[in-house]
């Protein structure tokens, strides 16, 4: 009868979500070496090749994709038998600014769950303003804020978000015609780096929508009636940036920066694995 590695199964598990072994590694506190050679070795006990590696692309082969809901199975098990010694659980209150999070926040939490069940997430979406005035009175255990000023230097970049003028292709703008745009509601930092823009290049605009979130701007955006300055990353399916057909000002980039405070070993651990997931929407 077959054993498997525990810990195996856990780096083939990480490297399939993350398509990276860099970044699995980084979650498991390990080296890309150590990484590789664990899912090598999990490939020779099953004597299947779990995933196609070129140099710039890690992706599942067809009997990896077979093995990955067993895999996940496995690890559940194994993490209910810990369970068995009642481990406390940690509490984390995390805020993320609406323009960071976007559809992908499900995979963050389900990342979040297989690498530690015994954390709590409380998760708060906000404005990067309000997020850094709540950690500032000590409401927040940990902010990942867009950086807009100098207001905060410190923090640990994540990633360097890109903004575009996204729209749907078949949106009209008309040369001399005010721009139809969809922005949050003040104050809204990405709002105010929009007009500022537009203001600067000397572009005529009105609002045509006013949303509680990046969710609301994006489906605006979606439903033809406005154009809204986005991350690329958390735009629509479907949005392009329409800044270079239209001729608009180029919006410039913005820091992703996680701020925390916490010092425990597994809210550290818990928190990397987070911020790994979160740079891997970025690649």
């Amino acid at each position: 009868m077959k054993v498997l590695d525990i810990e195996a199964v856990q780096a083939f598990v990480h490297v399939a979500d993350l398509k990276s072994f860099t970044r699995a590694a980084e979650v498991m506190d390990s080296s890309q070496s150590a990484v590789s050679l664990k899912v090598k070795r999990l490939e020779d006990a099953l004597g299947k090749r779990l995933l196609e590696r070129t140099p710039r692309l890690v992706r599942l082969s067809a009997e990896g994709l077979a093995f990955l809901p067993a895999a996940r199975q496995l690890l559940a098990a194994h993490s209910g038998a810990l369970e068995s010694f009642a481990t406390p659980s940690r509490r984390l209150v995390v805020g993320i600014s609406h323009h960071i999070v976007g559809a992908e926040l499900p995979l963050l939490l389900r990342r979040m769950k297989d690498a530690d069940p015994h954390v709590v997430m409380e998760v708060r979406v906000s404005t990067s303003r309000e997020l850094l005035d709540d950690f500032d009175r000590g409401v927040l255990d940990v902010a990942i804020v867009l950086r807009h000023d100098n207001r905060r230097l410190d923090g640990e970049v994540l990633f360097e978000e890109h903004f575009g003028w996204m729209a749907v292709t078949d949106f009209v703008h008309r040369s001399g015609e005010p721009l139809r745009l969809a922005t949050q509601a003040e104050p809204c930092s990405v709002r105010a780096m929009a007009i500022a823009a537009l203001t600067a290049g000397g572009v005529p605009w009105t609002e045509a929508f006013v949303g509680g979130g990046v969710l609301t701007v994006g489906a605006a955006v979606s439903a033809g009636l406005a154009v809204a300055a986005l991350g690329r990353r958390v735009a629509p399916p479907g949005t392009v940036d329409m800044g270079p057909v239209f001729g608009l000002p180029p919006l410039p980039s913005r820091d992703v920066v996680m701020h925390t405070g916490v010092s425990d070993r597994q809210a550290r651990r818990a928190l990397q694995t987070l911020a790994t997931a979160i740079r891997s929407t970025a690649a």
